[in-house]
């Protein structure tokens, strides 16, 4: 899955674009390493997201396409 779309999926990022503009600014890492929006992630990668003067940093658990508000939690675990 897209990078972007996980992070709007997961609703770490609330929009898509949102998502592309951190990636675009530097903002986003995948395993310590500055990502596209276009990076493939999967479950088990580190994704540090740059949000102002906190940094969070969460760990892939699992992919989906789709998910409530409630479930997306799910994707993620906090590092």
């Amino acid at each position: 899955m897209r990078l972007d779309k996980f992070l709007k999926v997961s609703r770490l990022i609330k929009r898509r674009t949102v998502a592309n503009e951190a990636c675009d600014a530097g903002r986003v890492m995948v395993n310590d390493k500055p990502a596209k929006a276009s990076a493939q992630v999967k479950p088990g990668d580190v994704i540090e997201i740059q949000f102002g003067t906190r940094n969070v940093r969460v760990e892939v658990l699992e992919l989906k396409d789709t998910t409530k508000k409630d479930e997306a939690a799910d994707l993620f675990k906090y590092l």
